[in-house]
């Protein structure tokens, strides 16, 4: 429930501290501890994330629950792509730290991507459930799904989890799906997850449960509820009134976690929650973006925002507020999904469909056509170099493609990543650092290098503890964007857009500090105006508090205005330069 409130998961002296009250509640047979976005977390924090696992896993077996996962298939616990012989060795370190269990998902839903989870999985001595990308498409069928199903069982998986990750698999055919599954493979786990930004989980847990469903994820408040799961309290309620027979809950031990969770907020992970993630919209059924990456989303905007109404001034139209900026986009991801082949919206393909989306508003408000922008990640989905998308690719798309030249790929996506182990031992053999207890600060490096760096150095932790200390700063004053005195003369955007409505504006990704050039000592270093740049290469970057973030250029062209200086802090999606 962490990972879809905000940034950062509790520290692990927070998550040893409320375990026993986790316990002690009584009704659950299992817990979601690591995974996903977890280790890179604590090497946010500057902590050992293999230090974290094994403390965190520790109670909940000597109490006899069972522990688990989240992993993402080819790629594994990053964004991109893992090279095998990493992949394989991730389970034989979680399996070691104490995980039982791992949920593995594809987000294209290609089985091929799922195959070597399932066998490394099974070779380290886990339980293997295999996650199914829910969405609600047409292609989505429950035909198709247990298609995948099929596939996966034939590899060996144990279980299979529905992740309806933006909680829009309708209830009736989430149903259907189970049902089908019980039926053809009677010995197969089935868990649901689902979030509820949209509203539709409650009704789904309860049809799933009817439909012979095992195991049923939720949360507790005060972080349940909106962009996370339904609260347990209420589940339970729920499938006892339906007729089925349900643990007890101690609700002395709900109160405690319930106070503990909040102590966490209220400590240090509050200053990156979002109070939007605390609710539910409606908004989210027709896109179905998952309700984990709204927080983001909304920034994305509000940077956005600015470029667009200054276009919509270039033109002499009205101005647009950021709640139907929100709905234009809406409705644009609608747009945009099934001309992308209908890839089910989760990490990382979410953000791939909703950057389309964005770059195509942006586009068309200055008079240009759809599809003028997709960068680079986007166009290796397109190209099927991440696996196989779900549904066709509109006429205009493969067009594109074949206008610029771009080849499609057909192969096994694995099959482009070599192993890297060799190289990874060699290097931690140059630097002098041990490759650990079962081998997982290898792992660690070899999943994380960037972060994994900044961790052992120290700088990690320094990031962290400032950031903090601006936070609380800020949190004890009024609500103010405090900006250092820059000595140069302010950059009239209005007045260039006017100028150059052609101009595409280049925004910094994330908050941080500018760098034109990463190793350059002069503070004035910049693009020089007139400069050639090409779509989807870096222009320059923002050194973060987790690692350097490049600032990719959305378009060919040149430089044609430069507004921030070697070394200055932007926020996310701040305009720092134009190209045409």
């Amino acid at each position: 429930m962490w990972q879809s409130s905000g940034r950062y998961v509790p520290r692990v002296d927070q998550l040893v501290e409320v375990a026993p009250a986790i316990i002690d509640m009584g009704c659950f047979d299992r817990v979601e501890t690591n995974g996903g976005a977890f280790e890179q977390v604590n090497l946010l924090f500057g902590e050992n994330p293999n230090v974290a696992v094994r403390r965190w896993t520790a109670p909940f077996h000597k109490a006899g629950i069972q522990t688990h996962m989240l992993e993402r298939g080819l790629n594994a616990l990053r964004m991109n792509p893992v090279p095998a012989d990493v992949r394989e060795l991730m389970f034989k370190v979680k399996k070691k730290q104490g995980t039982d269990i791992a949920r593995s998902f594809c987000g294209l839903n290609d089985h091929r991507n799922l195959r070597l989870s399932v066998e490394y999985a099974k070779k380290a001595g886990m339980v293997s459930q295999v996650a199914l990308s829910i969405t609600n498409s047409p292609v989505h069928t429950v035909e198709y799904y247990m298609g995948v199903v099929d596939k996966v069982v034939e590899y060996g998986a144990d279980e299979i989890c529905l992740k309806d990750m933006a909680g829009v698999g309708r209830p009736t055919f989430l149903a259907q799906l189970t049902a089908c599954i019980k039926k053809k493979y009677p010995h197969i786990k089935v868990q649901y997850h689902g979030h509820t930004g949209p509203g539709f989980s409650p009704a789904s847990m309860l049809e799933v449960a009817r439909a012979g469903a095992d195991y049923l994820d939720v949360a507790v408040e005060p972080l349940s509820w909106g962009k996370v799961h339904p609260d347990v309290i209420t589940i339970r309620e729920m499938m006892r009134a339906d007729g089925f027979q349900v643990k007890d809950l101690d609700m002395d031990a709900y109160m405690e976690v319930r106070r503990l969770t909040q102590k966490f907020i209220d400590d240090f992970l509050g200053y990156w929650i979002n109070p939007s993630n605390a609710l539910m919209s409606s908004l989210l059924v027709g896109c179905g973006l998952p309700g984990g990456m709204m927080g983001s989303m909304m920034a994305d905007l509000k940077g956005f925002q600015n470029a667009i109404n200054a276009a919509e001034r270039a033109h002499g139209r009205p101005e647009i507020s950021l709640d139907t900026l929100m709905v234009k986009l809406f409705q644009e991801v609608e747009y945009v999904w099934p001309r992308l082949g209908y890839p089910p919206l989760v990490t990382p393909f979410s953000q791939y469909v909703k950057n389309t989306a964005l770059m195509n508003l942006l586009n068309v408000l200055n008079g240009k056509p759809r599809w003028t922008t997709i960068d680079k990640d986007t166009w290796g989905m397109i190209l099927g170099k991440m696996g196989t998308l779900p549904g066709k690719l509109a006429p205009e798309i493969v067009a594109l493609a074949q206008e610029k030249g771009l080849e499609f790929y057909t192969g096994n996506p694995q099959d482009m990543y070599p192993d890297e182990l060799p190289k990874f031992r060699k290097m931690m053999q140059e630097e002098g650092w041990d490759e650990g207890q079962d081998q997982e600060e290898l792992f660690e490096f070899a999943m994380h290098e960037g972060q994994y760096r900044d961790y052992k150095s120290g700088v990690a932790k320094e990031r962290f503890n400032k950031d903090l200390e601006a936070q609380r700063a800020k949190a004890g004053a009024p609500i103010q964007v405090v900006r250092p005195v820059v000595e140069m003369p302010k950059f009239d955007v209005d007045s260039f857009v006017k100028a150059h409505p052609q101009a595409i504006p280049v925004q910094a990704p994330a908050k941080g500090q500018l760098l034109w050039e990463v190793d350059a000592v002069d503070d004035s270093k910049a693009p020089v105006v007139g400069v050639k740049v090409e779509a989807g290469k870096p222009v320059g970057y923002v050194q973060t508090f987790y690692g350097m973030e490049e600032i990719p250029a959305a378009t060919d062209g040149r430089i044609v205005a430069v507004m921030g200086k070697q070394g200055e802090k932007v926020e996310k999606g701040e305009i720092v330069a134009f190209i045409q």
